[in-house]
């Protein structure tokens, strides 16, 4: 198998292409050849070592994928070789290959392209979680979605939509607050050329949002939180931005509001029962064409390189997904 290898936690330019020995799954794992892999912001943390999670050096980056099992461990009894299926690794999916625990691997159904799955998982599972456990979203409530037009926040706006909620979105370009309004939110605001609090005001008519998405953090944060309704839910998603905002201890309590954190990875880990259930609720909107991953580009996995720069550089709407340069055709 050949993967990409970080050795260093140097960052992506330091990221090697490495003939590696193609590894035999322990008894509660899978081997899967990988057709596709998308890019995620973890993707980016784990190879600087800012990320809550650090595999032991070397690891092969890539924490979404999807391709077709090869190989079954003696424990696994659910999955079988020749079944196409999406992974959540964690890492491993910048590769021709991959072991994964059984427990975190998807079986498709039929119909599902493996580029669309390689793309799902983890920004429509980490927008449900959200919205759905987490805020416990209400068909007729009012969200705000920060970082709209990237991968999470796109799964966001198709969420809260098939939840039967008001989408505000809030971009940094015109043309990403287009691509929100195409994929279903109601009004998009450019967040660079408009105050954004005075904007969510008068969107709202003076009653505030009822949930936060917020996967940016940084100077988003509390002008987003000053414009949040009386028992408001403010998702703690992440920190594309880079700094941690802190805010004010007067205004949740003003608002009656909840500050209310999401890790979904470790979801994953803690309740993988309820995930599992969870994802089949996805994969079922996914049939029924309420949710589909935004796909901006799909390249060969040897560009993985640009990859990083677009994500560094906030230039991806949605994801961008790679192929192993033999499969690109395919």
């Amino acid at each position: 198998m050949q993967a990409w290898m970080c050795e260093t936690l140097d960052g992506p330019a330091a990221l090697q292409w490495r003939e590696r020995p193609t590894p035999q799954p322990a008894a509660d794992e899978v081997l899967i050849a990988i057709h596709a892999a998308s890019l995620n912001f973890p993707d980016l943390l784990i190879v600087q070592g800012k990320y809550q999670m650090r595999p032991e050096l070397p690891f092969a980056p890539g924490a979404e994928f999807a391709g077709v099992v090869e190989a079954v461990g003696a424990d696994v009894k659910h999955l079988r070789p020749g079944m196409p299926v999406a992974a959540l690794g964690g890492h491993g999916g910048f590769a021709t290959h991959a072991c994964v625990k059984a427990m975190q691997v998807m079986p498709l159904p039929a119909g599902f392209p493996l580029r669309d799955a390689a793309a799902f998982a983890f920004t429509y599972g980490t927008a449900h979680h959200a919205l759905v456990d987490r805020a416990a979203l209400q068909a007729g409530e009012t969200v705000l979605v920060l970082g709209a037009a990237g991968g999470v926040g796109t799964a966001a706006i198709q969420i809260a939509k098939a939840a039967g909620a008001t989408v505000i979105a809030a971009a940094s370009t015109d043309a990403k607050c287009t691509l929100c309004r195409e994929i279903g939110a109601d009004v998009a605001i450019n967040y660079t050329t408009t105050a954004l609090r005075d904007a969510l005001k008068d969107a709202t008519r003076g009653k505030g949002v009822d949930v936060v998405f917020d996967p940016v953090g940084g100077s988003h944060a509390e002008p987003a939180f000053r414009a949040i309704a009386w028992r408001g839910r403010y998702l703690v998603i992440g920190f594309a931005e880079g700094a941690i905002p802190a805010l004010p201890w007067n205004l949740p309590l003003l608002k009656g509001a909840s500050i209310v954190g999401v890790f979904w990875g470790d979801f994953v880990r803690r309740e993988p029962a309820a995930n599992a259930r969870m994802l089949g609720v996805l994969a079922a909107q996914y049939a029924r064409g309420l949710v589909k991953p935004v796909i901006d580009e799909v390249i060969p996995l040897s560009r993985l390189a640009d990859a990083y720069h677009r994500l560094e550089n906030r230039q991806i709407l949605g994801k961008l997904v790679m192929v192993p340069d033999a499969l690109l055709g395919a």
